[in-house]
C-alpha cells in the first residue's frame, strides 16, 4: 500500500510503500511512549525502505536511545534511529540497520487513510507507565514483552496482503 506521511509543521514529507499497513500492535516500552506516544504507546507500520522518498531531509533529526547493559554495568547506545523533525518535534519513523530493508512509519504521521484493525495487539505491556490503561477489547493479546508475531506475520494471519 503506498502511504504518504509529513510532521505537523509540513517540513518533513515522505512516501513509502508499506507491506504491513494495519496500526494493529500499540507498543508501551519507554522509548516508544516519550518519543512518540501521547496516550502511552506508539504505533508503528512496516514499509520496504528502498521505496522511501523524503521530502524535506535537512530537518530531519535522529535520536538514539541510550539502554542499559545486559549486565547491568553501564548503557550502550541502540542501534534503532528515531527519525523526527527537527522544527516541530514530529516523531516520523524508525529504522534499525539491523534490518536494512525495513522502515517502520508511526502511524500517527501517516496522512493516508490507513485500515482500521480487527484487533489491537498490546507489546511491552510491562514497562508501560502506571498512568496508561490499557485500551481495547479484552481479548486482545497482550505481552509483557515482544509478541510472539512479526508484523508481517500478523497481516497474513489476516487477510492483509502486500499489493
Amino acid at each position: 500500500m503506498h502511504l504518504e506521511g509529513s510532521c505537523h509543521c509540513r517540513s518533513v514529507g515522505f512516501s513509502v510503500e508499506a507491506d504491513s499497513p494495519v496500526p494493529f500492535m500499540r507498543c508501551y516500552c519507554s522509548i516508544c511512549r516519550k518519543t512518540a506516544g501521547a496516550g502511552g504507546y506508539a504505533i508503528n507500520l512496516g514499509a520496504s525502505t528502498r521505496t522511501m522518498k523524503v521530502r524535506g531531509k535537512r530537518h530531519l533529526r535522529i535520536y538514539r536511545a541510550r539502554l542499559p547493559d545486559k549486565d547491568g554495568g553501564g548503557t550502550h547506545e541502540s542501534s534503532a534511529r528515531r527519525y523526527f523533525c527537527g522544527r516541530c518535534g514530529s516523531a516520523l519513523w524508525l529504522w534499525d540497520p539491523t534490518w536494512p530493508e525495513l522502515v517502520h512509519p508511526h502511524a500517527s504521521a501517516i496522512d493516508t487513510p490507513l485500515p482500521t484493525p480487527p484487533q489491537h495487539v498490546h507489546c511491552l505491556v510491562g514497562s508501560k507507565a502506571s498512568w496508561v490503561e490499557v485500551e481495547g477489547h479484552p481479548a486482545d493479546p497482550r505481552f509483557d514483552g515482544y509478541p510472539d508475531t512479526s508484523l508481517a506475520e500478523w497481516h497474513e494471519a489476516h487477510g492483509f496482503k502486500a499489493g
